[in-house]
């Protein structure tokens, strides 16, 4: 055997080209063992995202078709002569869901005016300050579903080093080449090699558990005091509200605001394909929660869905550190640790060497792979940093503050990203092309928002929820004339 790079050199039944096919293969199945268990934890964190964004979708279509339902009878001419002015306000709300920003000058002007004379009464505010709250938990919660999953294909897919090949080839395959094919690698040898090819994987484990615990807190909140079924469910009964309102004190209101701002210019157009496109699609086939008259209770749907999330991210936490032994254990099929007829990596016997903690650092005494502590994987690091940047994100909308995103809409609903917001609001959009755009880490300048008690400045863009003013207005300006 003194022909052999890899394997112990005593008497062998491996050629060289037989070593090197061996480490070929290794290389290929642990690669493959890495992914496929990457796979189902994207599976996991997809299938939440996947869940939660058709029940949020579906709490708007609801609410918007029970407003199309009521309105005609209840405004008629008034109703049908604007109702892309209703249209508009979903498809807003939808845009600021998948994290568009939109700013609109005249419902700016015509916001400071409310805020001044309160035609609505308190109702805009009201609803202002809970659909921020609402809006900002739901569309971090679903964002960091889908950074979990990013996260982990991008860490699955690192190559594995030319040491860690060597360790894994003398692991799996050396016992054949030493005519122990029956043989099973010892516990803690197989620990101590999958440890030191997967130090710069452990490191995530921090972020990664704080990314979960995270998701789990804005999880209680939209099952809280950010109830996503009470808000947004019944969003359409405060409009009628506010328009109640209005009506009741219609003419010192409309002249003030006509006076400040001008007259509203009302747009004839059609919808734009844009519009009628993402009209067009049906994102909430798998759910039909009810709009709940209390925010808990064994009937109260939203309850079922976090209870659900937080099943699986509490399980997911120790994802990173975990893996070697899960690796080990049903993948290479590592002997129990007491066994002392197993592969030691020299032949069949005990193996002595301690396990090695986890992460980078403490591999510099590792006795299986040549670990270079010094030289961190860099696809790994950027890693960490986007678990960073979601965390925090997540911890802002945990309580009420709004957070800046980049359009997410090709990955949260495959429809249109609101286009219409322009560039000087938007700034520069990145590709959106899936193998470059990376929406986690460039964020867009803060949005057209008005601080309200209890929520950040930077909360619901005025042209979302506002919407339903310049809808007041106008019916205001029908009943004045």
């Amino acid at each position: 055997g003194e022909h052999l790079r890899i394997c112990p050199q005593g008497y062998t039944c491996c050629t060289s080209e037989m070593e090197e096919n061996f480490a070929n293969k290794s290389q290929s199945e642990f690669e493959a063992m890495m992914k496929e268990s990457g796979r189902s934890v994207q599976a996991t964190l997809t299938a939440q995202h996947r869940s939660f964004d058709s029940y949020f979708q579906d709490l708007l279509n609801k609410s918007e078709k029970a407003l199309y339902d009521a309105f005609p009878s209840m405004y008629g001419e008034l109703y049908t002569q604007n109702v892309k002015v209703f249209k508009d306000l979903y498809s807003e709300l939808r845009r600021y869901y998948r994290s568009s920003n939109i700013n609109y000058e005249y419902l700016d002007c015509m916001v400071k005016h409310a805020e001044q004379h309160k035609p609505f009464g308190e109702v805009p505010r009201d609803l202002k300050v809970k659909a921020t709250r609402a809006f900002i938990a739901a569309r971090s919660y679903a964002q960091g579903f889908l950074v979990g999953s990013d996260v982990v294909k991008k860490v699955s897919q690192v190559s594995l080093s030319h040491e860690c090949t060597r360790a894994i080839m003398k692991l799996m395959y050396c016992p054949h080449c030493r005519g122990m094919s029956s043989v099973r690698p010892c516990n803690n040898y197989c620990l101590n090699v999958v440890k030191g090819c997967l130090a710069n994987q452990a490191d995530l484990s921090t972020e990664w558990k704080y990314l979960m615990d995270s998701l789990i807190g804005v999880a209680d909140r939209i099952d809280g005091p950010y109830n996503v079924d009470t808000v947004i469910g019944t969003i359409h009964m405060r409009i009628a509200e506010a328009i109640s309102n209005l009506q009741e004190n219609k003419d010192s209101i409309t002249s003030k605001v006509f006076q400040g701002c001008g007259n509203p210019k009302i747009s004839t157009k059609g919808s734009s394909s844009e519009d009628k496109k993402r009209r067009g699609k049906n994102l909430c086939t798998s759910l039909s929660p009810r709009a709940p008259q209390s925010s808990h209770g064994p009937e109260h749907p939203i309850c079922l869905q976090v209870l659900d999330a937080k099943g699986n991210l509490t399980a997911l936490k120790t994802y990173w550190i975990t893996l070697p032994s899960s690796l080990c254990s049903k993948k290479v099929m590592a002997s129990s640790a007491s066994d002392d007829k197993c592969w030691n990596g020299m032949t069949k016997g005990s193996y002595l060497p301690q396990v090695m903690g986890d992460g980078l650092a403490n591999q510099i005494n590792n006795p299986e792979v040549e670990v270079d502590i010094t030289k961190p994987d860099m696809t790994i690091r950027q890693q960490i940093m986007q678990l960073k940047i979601m965390t925090n994100r997540l911890g802002n909308a945990n309580i009420g503050n709004d957070v800046d995103f980049q359009d997410t809409s090709d990955d949260m609903s495959g429809s249109g990203s609101g286009d219409s917001c322009p560039d000087d609001v938007c700034g520069k959009r990145l590709s959106k092309s899936p193998s470059t755009r990376q929406p986690e880490t460039n964020a867009i300048p803060k949005q057209s928002g008005h601080g309200v008690n209890g929520a950040s400045s930077r909360s619901l863009p005025s042209a979302s929820l506002l919407l339903l003013l310049s809808v007041a207005v106008i019916a205001a300006q029908h009943l004045w004339r």
